[in-house]
């Protein structure tokens, strides 16, 4: 099985984009979303849902947990909770931004009913290389057993982009890669293992 993961949406042009080429693949993914954003574009959330997609807590300001006080974070992590919550979504799964945890992070999550959500293959979509480039170099990774790769369906913190296109443009050959090794596209939900870290040769 392989779960495709989205990070820092909903985005109003980007997100669709995607959802377009998920719909062509009749396969699910699941998508880690900012609060901000949330707020912003509950529209593209609604279409995220309706589409059949996993919808699961990134944050509210993408802090890294290191560089922040327990308290600091647990208000971050309320305040997206909450407003995910006002629109009908109630997560059970974190991912953290950066994939970076505090001591306290996985505290923080059980208290929270929420389950750390890693990855074991990382496209570095962020910046910015052509869809084929980013293919070859992750093809070997697609074929592992309860693979999650992560992507990004906005420009988030640090990136080298100015867009997703080349992203979008990937899901479709990813997924066609991943089903010719034998693989499953499913949600976060529906894997048997769910890495709880960074990949370490990706990440």
């Amino acid at each position: 099985m392989l779960a495709l993961t989205f990070d820092d949406g909903p985005d109003p042009v980007w997100t669709p984009a995607v959802l377009e080429r998920l719909g062509r693949a009749e396969a699910p993914a699941t998508f880690f979303v900012l609060g901000p954003r949330v707020e912003a574009h509950p529209d593209v959330l609604e279409a995220i849902v309706e589409a059949g997609h996993e919808v699961e807590l990134h944050g509210w300001a993408h802090l890294r947990h290191p560089d922040h006080d327990e308290a600091e974070v647990a208000a971050d992590t309320d305040r997206a909770l909450m407003t995910l919550d006002r629109h009908g979504v109630r997560p059970t799964a974190w991912r953290l931004p950066w994939g970076m945890a505090a001591p306290f992070s996985a505290r923080l999550a059980a208290e929270r009913g929420l389950e750390l959500v890693g990855w074991t293959v990382d496209t570095h979509d962020w910046r910015g290389d052509p869809a084929p480039a980013i293919l070859q170099r992750i093809f070997v990774g697609l074929g592992q057993p309860d693979a999650v790769v992560l992507a990004h369906d906005a420009v988030g913190p640090g990136a080298l982009r100015e867009e997703c296109a080349e992203t979008a443009e990937l899901v479709e050959p990813l997924l066609a890669a991943a089903r010719g090794m034998g693989q499953v596209p499913v949600r976060i939900d529906g894997l048997g293992a769910i890495p709880t870290g960074r990949d370490g040769a990706d990440g």
